[in-house]
């Protein structure tokens, strides 16, 4: 999968795309990211990406004509997706995340800043997406996100595939909870379930912890669970 991030902060990414699986999967070419800074394209000698805003207001807006320039730049892959980071957008959720990494070949990611970017540039965009509703100083930090999740569903970087399946958000619920040795530790002991060797009691004890710690943390992700699934015994 390529990925292009339109960003006027392409330093930015430099230690997070060379760390831990991530950067590990990129050494592989399991994906691909490529930076491009839309000051390369600014038509004045000055280089500049923004001016004020028409009707008057604070802050400055990104103009259309770097932005334009820098994605048609770009190659274009027949399943491309070109998305807008946004607090205007869909939050950020795991289906999306699977969404992306089955289905896009190439993944452009546009990091607005300032007060905004010219609303002509939507006309680029594909898809808007938000890591929440918060403003932040610029888009690269939604981008690293969107990046990171997609990425690591793809085959090959996560190196036992089996463990995505029962991750939080997988299956609707939230994760049950993990424990390594020491079997105690300041008095508190992993419980004794997971010490028996009983495979089937095991599982059945997370799939429990899995139902009660999103019905106790996250009543919006068991109400829609519940819906889905009408005949769980709970």
């Amino acid at each position: 999968m390529r990925f292009d991030i339109v960003t006027l902060f392409p330093d930015f990414f430099a230690s997070p795309l060379s760390s831990g699986l991530l950067g590990k999967a990129l050494a592989k070419e399991i994906a691909t990211v490529h930076l491009v800074n839309p000051r390369d394209f600014a038509l004045d000698k000055h280089h500049r990406v923004d001016d004020e805003p028409y009707g008057g207001g604070v802050g400055m807006v990104l103009k259309p004509e770097p932005i334009y320039a820098a994605v048609e730049s770009l190659p274009q892959f027949p399943r491309r997706e070109v998305i807008f980071l946004t607090p205007q957008g869909e939050k950020m959720h795991q289906g999306l995340f699977r969404d992306l990494a089955l289905n896009v070949e190439q993944i452009v990611l546009i990091c607005g800043h300032y007060e905004g970017i010219d609303e002509r540039i939507i006309s680029l965009v594909t898809r808007e997406v938000s890591l929440g509703d918060f403003v932040l100083t610029g888009g690269e930090i939604p981008a690293m996100a969107l990046l990171n999740g997609v990425v690591r569903l793809l085959p090959g970087t996560v190196g036992k595939e089996e463990s995505l399946k029962a991750e939080s958000f997988e299956a609707g619920l939230l994760d049950y909870p993990h424990y390594t040795r020491p079997a105690e530790f300041r008095g508190m002991r992993v419980p004794d379930v997971l010490l028996s060797g009983n495979h089937g009691e095991i599982e059945q004890w997370r799939k429990q912890q899995q139902l009660q710690r999103t019905r106790e943390r996250r009543p919006d992700l068991w109400q829609d669970w519940i819906q889905q699934h009408p005949e769980a015994q709970v």
